[in-house]
């Protein structure tokens, strides 16, 4: 018997993109950490500003998408090493949360979302 097998289930597909195809230019960092009262996803978007992060629930998957706009576009580049682009990151949600009840907040680069479990 295995006690954390429902846990190891849901963090094996907590980070599987919805194929292919919804993958980005660049892909920013996303921990996840619970406690017993909540889920918490915290992603880095630096240089993202926050009205360019759209996140939605749809069928239990929390999807985070935007876009990391190039800041100066009318200069001549003698090196360009940071990433820009579109970004899609998406992941299944375990049935124990209530997606109604999402709070979410963007400090310095970081998107942070707490789920409230049932």
């Amino acid at each position: 018997m295995r006690p954390f097998a429902e846990m190891d289930e849901m963090f094996e597909h907590f980070d599987h993109p919805l194929g292919e195809f919804e993958k980005g230019d660049w892909m920013p960092a996303v921990d996840i950490e619970e406690d017993d009262k909540s889920y918490m996803v915290r992603a880095e978007l630096p240089g993202v500003h926050k009205d360019d992060v759209h996140v939605t629930i749809e069928n239990n998957v929390l999807t985070i998408k935007g876009e990391k706009k190039v800041e100066i576009e009318d200069t001549k580049r003698h090196r360009m090493e940071r990433s820009y682009g579109s970004f899609v990151r998406s992941f299944t949600l375990p049935q124990t949360v209530k997606t109604t009840n999402i709070k979410a907040e963007f400090v310095d680069g970081v998107l942070s979302l707490t789920i409230t479990k049932v």
